[in-house]
């Protein structure tokens, strides 16, 4: 019994021997580590004040109204110029084109010289209608036309076919040859509307570009058509309506009635680089100097408004 004891005893010992090693050599646990802090970021589109951002990686296109493109072009290379790497692409086609593409989603932004509402087969409750500029348009012709006014009539005989020849309205012995706009042209719509009494139009040269509609005016003897402001220069001439000439006091007061807002569409709420480029245009650096150096009006001169229907009230 004793030998056990001793023997019991000396294992007690070298197990409380190795018990201690083990524990000494054992690595500590590590300190659990508070987890890292990560910076409070901002919704994508926006910043932290609220205003809009822009992403290098999501393009622009803006499709529609040829009226409209001047002004969409510089302000989308200056809008480029300020945020390096956002690309905005900007397309002709007609005012029809650009309310399709963009409720189709194939476009971005739909540029319009007329309200979604007045195109047929458009869902206008599923766009959001963003007027940027107002633009007046005005019967075009060569400067070696002796015309220089035309009444409402006298337009009107004239683009449904039944004035045929300058003289018949005070100018030279010279044949009229009609330079007419596509259906799908937002200019030819307001021109129509407000300028023709929503009278057919007879057969013409038919050009969608407003450019190309300028160049055949001006290099066709006796041609007429009609443009939006914008694209007047020397090679061409408006002509008064019933006496009133086109400029910014006159279309402001709906004087002379030929004008039409300038609408960009976007397909449900604006978000991302389109917000912010359409934030971009609706500026003051814009609306003030862009839009009246391109020959446009800022909405904000206006002092009357005018609906989808033709109503007009004062503002």
């Amino acid at each position: 019994m004793k030998k056990l004891s001793k023997m019991f005893m000396a294992l007690t010992f070298v197990g409380a021997l190795l018990a201690g090693c083990g524990s000494n050599n054992a690595a500590p646990a590590p300190a659990q580590q508070p987890a890292a802090q990560q910076p409070s970021t901002p919704a994508p589109g926006t910043n932290n004040s609220g205003s809009t951002t822009t992403s290098p990686g999501e393009p622009v296109t803006a499709v529609g109204s040829t009226a409209l493109q001047p002004l969409v072009e510089q302000t989308a290379k200056d809008f480029m110029a300020k945020n390096q790497g956002v690309q905005i692409q900007v397309q002709g086609g007609g005012s029809g084109t650009g309310l399709s593409q963009v409720a189709s989603g194939a476009a971005t932004i739909g540029n319009s010289d007329i309200f979604a509402e007045e195109k047929k087969g458009i869902p206008a409750n599923e766009l959001v209608d963003h007027k940027v500029a107002v633009v007046g348009m005005a019967a075009a012709v060569s400067p070696k036309v002796k015309v220089d006014n035309l009444t409402k009539q006298q337009l009107i005989d004239i683009f449904t076919g039944k004035i045929t020849n300058w003289k018949e309205v005070g100018g030279d012995d010279m044949k009229i040859t009609l330079v007419n706009r596509p259906k799908s042209s937002g200019t030819r719509a307001t021109f129509n509307k407000f300028a023709m009494d929503g009278k057919e139009e007879a057969e013409g040269i038919t050009e969608d570009s407003s450019g190309t509609v300028r160049k055949i005016i001006a290099e066709t003897p006796g041609a007429i058509g009609y443009l939006a402001l914008s694209y007047f220069n020397d090679t061409v001439k408006p002509l008064k309506l019933d006496g009133v000439e086109a400029n910014a006091e006159s279309i402001t007061s709906n004087k002379y009635p030929v004008w039409a807002y300038e609408h960009m569409y976007t397909k449900g709420e604006a978000a991302g680089n389109a917000k912010a480029f359409l934030e971009f245009i609706l500026s003051d650096e814009v609306q003030k100097k862009t839009v009246t150096d391109l020959g446009f009006l800022p909405i904000t001169d206006m002092k009357v408004e005018r609906d989808a229907e033709g109503k007009v009230t004062q503002k």
